[in-house]
């Protein structure tokens, strides 16, 4: 074994998988160093949490801080269309576990855990950008530019990429690939919100559908602070036109839902606008010698049902569970006990976002009738419980979804 290194681990990205990675890692006793190649605070998207996040915020010791931060909970989210409204709220679960979770801003939030992974004793470097690597397992090394602009390099046993929609690793080992969903666009902005009282529930998400666009979606994302995050997804052709107007098209779009409109009537939107296109995205491989790819560098789907942090946070648990094995000598299934397991949820999740998409998942929310403890179990994978195989819906999501929206569309 090479004893040359820096670190145990390097981890690339100080977001949730990033970060919540170090905190595992450093409560095993294990040596972090964190690259980041932004500077915090700074703006994110992926406001929303799911209760499913709070287990895993917990075990890496950061809950008590992200409790104590006064976020807006959150219970539940409510879904619109044509002024039809349907509720799901997490206490009715199926799954055992937290019932509400927290909307965030990002930039708050990040540097939360940030904080927590540094107080537990892994270093972070911010403004830092990975240029090259190689990758073999006790034999890591990393070359990056500082924030002076100055070529360092780092030694480590092995690296976690946490670099979100950066890919960091995806693009430097040419394991990047296409997202199997279609593309998507968005357009969204943080507002004053001005919302009056007993017009929406803050503490619940709010998703509204064009009037006219099915596959159309809109974001209501409400914080303690009186400020709220608003935005909209829909395919490419339909979008593009509002993004080259920036905020008032923004505006523009929202002004085409009556009931989302007299929502934020009062707003003031103070803040500029924000693009993401085409922000879907896979790998070909999620680990390998010496790394291994968490979060949305590897799996990204979709936002309509706020799965990343989720997905992010699990990914983290799982890869560090494993990688305890392999840093101690002892025999690891990577496969096994990281993707296969992570893809339990992930499957579940996009089988949601494809049915949301086409229709169907629409057809079940707003029905007037579903079959009898159904919405529970919709409930705890729309809560993030979705590697809980008790529940039928994960355990054969493509079947049993497919099913329920047959009986909902009848």
């Amino acid at each position: 074994m090479n004893q040359n290194y820096d670190t145990d681990v390097i981890i690339i990205g100080a977001g949730p998988s990033g970060t919540v990675s170090a905190c595992l890692l450093r409560k095993a006793g294990y040596k972090v160093l964190v690259l980041e190649k932004s500077v915090f605070p700074r703006f994110v998207i992926g406001e929303s949490l799911l209760p499913q996040c709070l287990i895993t915020l917990e075990q890496a010791g950061c809950l008590s801080a992200v409790e104590q931060a006064g976020f807006q909970q959150k219970v539940g989210a409510t879904f619109q269309h044509r002024g039809h409204y349907e509720k799901i709220i997490f206490a009715e679960k199926f799954s055992d576990g937290p019932s509400y979770a927290y909307h965030v801003e990002r930039s708050q939030f990040d540097q939360i855990l940030a904080d927590c992974a540094t107080e537990a004793g892994a270093e972070i470097r911010f403004n830092c950008t990975v240029t090259n690597v190689k990758n073999m397992f006790d034999d890591c090394v990393i070359d990056y530019t500082d924030g002076k602009g100055q070529k360092q390099q780092a030694k480590a046993r092995f690296i976690l990429d946490a670099s979100g929609y950066g890919r960091v690793l995806p693009r430097l080992l040419k394991i990047d690939k296409p997202s199997s969903l279609e593309p998507k666009a968005s357009l969204f902005t943080h507002v004053e919100d001005g919302i009056v009282a007993g017009e929406h529930a803050r503490e619940e998400t709010l998703i509204t559908t064009h009037p006219i666009h099915r596959d159309l979606w809109f974001w209501l994302i409400s914080f303690s602070n009186g400020r709220s995050s608003v935005g909209v997804v829909g395919s490419p052709e339909l979008i593009q036109p509002y993004q080259q107007q920036g905020i008032e098209g923004l505006k523009t779009i929202i002004s085409e839902d009556p009931e989302l409109s007299k929502i934020l009537r009062h707003a003031q939107f103070d803040t500029q606008d924000y693009q993401i296109n085409a922000y879907s995205g896979s790998v070909s491989q999620m680990y390998g010698d010496g790394y291994a790819v968490l979060g949305n560098a590897g799996e990204f789907l979709d936002p309509i049902f706020s799965s990343g942090v989720t997905v992010a946070m699990q990914s983290s648990k799982l890869a560090v569970a494993s990688l305890e094995k392999m840093l101690k000598g002892q025999p690891v299934d990577w496969q096994a006990e990281f993707v296969d397991a992570l893809m339990i949820g992930v499957s579940t999740f996009k089988t949601y976002v494809n049915n949301w998409y086409s229709g169907g998942l629409q057809d079940v929310i707003f029905a007037r009738s579903q079959p009898y403890n159904v919405k529970s179990k919709i409930a705890s994978i729309l809560a993030g419980y979705a590697w809980d195989r008790e529940n039928p819906f994960v355990a054969k999501p493509v079947e049993r979804l497919n099913a329920l929206i047959q009986i909902c569309q009848e």
